[in-house]
């Protein structure tokens, strides 16, 4: 699988970045068994505001807080 010039191992988690029927792009997380993770949530109007929002959920660390 090649996703924004990087290649990808079918044991890679990944996003898919798509457009839904209201034509709003969103975004999915799979894991390794193929399972959705986690969604965007929310669509948006630019592709790159949706990039942006993968990148930002691609920067969480460990020290990312888990509230309860």
């Amino acid at each position: 699988m090649r996703q924004y010039g990087v290649i990808c191992k079918a044991s890679d988690m990944y996003f898919k970045l798509y457009k839904d029927t209201a034509g709003y792009w969103r975004w999915t997380l799979f894991a390794v068994n193929g399972r959705k993770i986690a969604d965007s949530g929310e669509g948006y109007v630019n592709k790159g505001d949706c990039q942006s929002a993968i990148d930002l959920v691609k920067s969480a660390s460990a020290l990312t807080p888990v509230l309860e």
